[in-house]
């Protein structure tokens, strides 16, 4: 069907958290069918949660447990998947795409959300002669990645992680924890640089070598030995490391071949307005680790889900004023052992003396419990955070930092009064108001779990399908867990007012009550 009042096609480049999210957004906002969907993802299968790969890579998680919607939702919600095709070529003028399968698809409008590739550094003997990674080198990226990492894990004995940011801190402590020697390669022996000012980054070492993960002082690589197959790696130093399986993480490089072939402005990503449209074609939009708004690329979910929101809004309703505003980030570490949160600006440059004029840092440090506390505070308020070995404070600094309310006259009262303080524990999840966040990453109340909880939702996996909470960061998983046995006992008659079926959700919502509050309690 053609002419005015045909629906719009929309075409989404891209079936990961950000391409999915914009799908489901839109399908929610297309009550009258005046777009018709099509989802194109070159990896095959449906869309999974990448953040929980690493999960699935220290065997804690099933791969079915990261799926994000079965290929029924897509037909239910007449959505179009085609999966395993890539896009060889945007033909804007026609407004065509050209599939490496030799299908053609049409689109009135298209959005970009294809992600970034993993970064291959330049080692000597890293490639073979055909320029593809020797056997037994992995880029740490896709659920495909993760798979052969797996393969290759059964049967090696010592591995290397090179790159020491955050998925690669995750990726050797899932690795250690399968029973594997595992060594973590950083710049200059840091360990996540860009989030941990050098103490922290110290601490961080300290409690990786506890859990495994030796950190040697030198990190640069020169040598992957043995051209064929990783058997060792040499350090510029002339350390020889022996390796059965070498793991790369060092960092991703936004994928915008296809927008600068097809005449797009580019620079770090595709260049976008704040309705996330192109600033060269407003029929194309971009959203996620792809797109570049005032000159910065997005590296976490949160922001890229808010410009999956803000492009389906886009389409939604021209008129809308809703628009793109930057988001702080927050990162929490997945890693078994190792407690971290960092906030806004954690560590920038490096060390205290980088920071802004007037702002005012609170710092407190325990190395032998590997506790490491640090507070940031420009005019009165919470610029960054850095939260190491306890992380019980973090509710109530997350919501400080996101509502920039003012901090206390005394900030050491906000990791002092924790420090010193046993867990409250809440009694039961009765005693908890139902604005108590249960999600972080898709603000999920305890309401809207109970709400699911009436219309049906029965399972972790019902609960995600309803209200999308543990589809992002997934550490609110065993809450959502408990609160479904909560309410099964409710259903049961059994009394919930004393009934305590999941301790760790006693000690998150208790978290998340107080910072909701505004209330620390000693």
């Amino acid at each position: 069907m053609t002419g005015p009042d045909a629906p719009r096609r929309v075409v989404v480049i891209g079936n990961g958290m950000a391409g999915f999210r914009f799908a489901q957004d839109l399908v929610a906002a297309n009550g009258d069918g005046r777009f018709v969907l099509t989802v194109i993802g070159d990896e095959p299968g449906t869309a999974y949660n990448r953040i929980l790969l690493t999960n699935l890579l220290a065997g804690r998680t099933a791969p079915e447990e990261i799926v994000l919607a079965s290929e029924n939702w897509y037909a239910d919600h007449g959505v179009t998947l085609i999966a395993g095709s890539a896009v060889d070529v945007v033909d804007r003028p026609r407004r065509e795409l050209w599939l490496d399968d030799g299908r053609i698809v049409a689109y009135d409008v298209l959005v970009l959300a294809t992600g970034s590739d993993a970064v291959w550094p330049p080692i000597t003997g890293l490639f073979g002669t055909d320029g593809s990674p020797v056997e037994g080198a992995v880029a740490f990226r896709t659920l495909g990645d993760c798979i052969e990492i797996d393969r290759n894990a059964a049967a090696a004995s010592h591995v290397v992680v090179l790159g020491a940011g955050v998925l690669g801190v995750e990726a050797a402590r899932g690795l250690a924890g399968r029973g594997l020697d595992v060594t973590l390669l950083g710049r200059a022996g840091r360990v996540m640089d860009r989030q941990l000012d050098p103490i922290a980054s110290r601490f961080m070492t300290r409690s990786l070598a506890g859990v495994g993960v030796s950190v040697p002082a030198d990190g640069a690589v020169e040598v992957v030995a043995d051209g064929g197959k990783v058997s060792e790696i040499v350090l510029a130093c002339g350390a020889r490391i022996p390796a059965d399986l070498f793991v790369v993480c060092c960092g991703i490089a936004p994928r915008v071949g296809l927008a600068r072939d097809a005449g797009l402005a580019v620079g770090k990503g595709v260049v976008v307005d704040e309705r996330m449209r192109s600033v060269t074609d407003p029929s194309i939009l971009a959203i996620g680790e792809c797109a570049e708004f005032r000159g910065q690329v997005c590296g976490l979910v949160a922001p890229a889900w808010e410009q999956a929101r803000i492009a389906a809004a886009t389409l939604a309703d021209e008129t809308t004023g809703t628009h793109y505003v930057e988001t702080s980030e927050i990162v929490r570490l997945k890693a078994a052992g190792i407690e971290l949160a960092c906030l806004g600006e954690s560590a920038p440059g490096g060390s205290d003396d980088d920071l802004p004029e007037g702002t005012d840092v609170v710092r407190y440090s325990d190395s032998g419990r590997g506790i490491y506390q640090k507070l940031l505070i420009r005019d009165g308020r919470l610029a960054g955070a850095i939260v190491l070995g306890d992380t019980r404070a973090v509710g109530t600094l997350s919501q400080m930092f996101d509502r920039q309310t003012p901090v206390p006259a005394d900030p050491a009262s906000l990791l002092i009064v924790r420090r010193n303080s046993p867990a409250t524990v809440a009694q039961s999840p009765t005693l908890l108001p139902g604005r108590a966040t249960i999600c972080q990453c898709n603000g999920v109340t305890k309401a809207g779990i109970c709400g699911a909880w009436s219309d049906g939702a029965r399972t972790v996996g019902d609960m995600a399908a309803a209200t999308r909470a543990t589809t992002g960061c997934g550490t609110c998983r065993d809450t959502v867990q408990g609160l479904i046995d909560w309410l099964e006992a409710a259903d049961a008659g059994t009394d919930i007012a004393a009934a305590d079926p999941n301790p760790r959700l006693n000690r998150d919502l208790q978290t998340e009550f107080q910072a909701d509050s505004g209330v620390v309690t000693a």
